[in-house]
């Protein structure tokens, strides 16, 4: 039996077909916040995911793989309507288990889901909830297209109840419409002074700020198979290093969150790395300040 969920990201699940081996298209779950979900779930820790999917193929598709993926199925709700492109607008927060803000730690949100109404706001509510019960929030703002400068409103005010941010920096010149990567998380760091921000580079690395401390991380050299994913993989990371270690510094669990994104580069998009395949690779990550 599924463990109750200490850790729930909100948001979008949907099928992704991408092209792979030439021509071929494979069709597998994804969205950003169901792959944390399922990376979560894949380290051993107790995980779902909240969002609402179709009572079409595609959602039947993602519910298999849920409940495949070990997640508290609880969580997830079914629209009455056969088209899967709206079904995650129609996500309910009344119809979560009752109860639920004793039971989780972590509530974790962002990507796109976050940029389409009226599913922002009441994802934006559902985190103000849960903050006000004591829960921590995480959040990383995954850009897409839509978010213009009418997602500022959003960007600030999940960033002032984000207990820890995730941001790449291609992402965060996106939001803040700036080629200045640094002001631009001055910028972001100046709403939320207490939030510890995890900012991921192209290149692999990653860098730590908390308070006045900063720590940076090369990514380790790797054999890649696929970099899809990774991103979540290292949010899922750090979440996991966070909840399950809270006494530790913020060089291992920077350490942690740079080697899960590397492992899930070595098992490819299909899959998300386990905790001895994150642990294989944690002495090739090196931490300064």
């Amino acid at each position: 039996m599924t463990a109750p969920a200490a850790i729930v990201c909100a948001g979008e699940a949907l099928i992704d077909r991408l092209r792979r081996d030439g021509d071929t298209k494979r069709s597998h779950a994804g969205g950003p916040t169901w792959n944390v979900a399922r990376a979560l779930a894949a380290l051993g820790a107790a995980s779902g995911f909240a969002g609402t999917i179709s009572c079409c193929v595609a959602g039947d598709a993602l519910w298999r793989a849920s409940e495949a993926e070990g997640l508290d199925l609880r969580y997830l709700q079914r629209a009455g309507m056969p088209h899967d492109d709206q079904a995650d607008l129609l996500f309910d927060p009344t119809n979560m288990p009752s109860g639920w803000q004793q039971e989780v730690q972590w509530l974790h949100v962002g990507s796109i889901s976050l940029a389409r109404g009226p599913l922002d706001l009441t994802l934006i509510g559902l985190a103000e909830q849960a903050k006000a019960h004591g829960l921590r929030i995480s959040y990383d703002p995954h850009w897409h297209d839509l978010m213009g400068p009418a997602y500022d409103a959003t960007l600030r005010r999940m960033s002032e109840l984000a207990d820890v941010i995730k941001v790449a920096d291609d992402d965060l010149r996106a939001l803040f419409r700036s080629h200045d990567t640094l002001g631009s998380l001055g910028r972001l760091r100046a709403r939320n002074p207490a939030a510890l921000v995890l900012l991921t580079r192209r290149d692999g690395g990653a860098s730590l700020y908390h308070s006045a401390q900063t720590w940076h991380a090369k990514a380790p050299v790797l054999d890649v198979v696929d970099t899809l994913g990774a991103g979540d993989a290292g949010m899922a990371g750090l979440i996991y290093s966070l909840q399950q270690w809270p006494e530790a510094g913020m060089d291992a669990h920077l350490a942690f969150a740079v080697a899960a994104g590397g492992a899930a580069c070595r098992v490819g998009w299909t899959q998300a790395p386990s905790l001895g395949a994150v642990r294989a690779l944690l002495g090739k990550v090196t931490v300064t300040r």
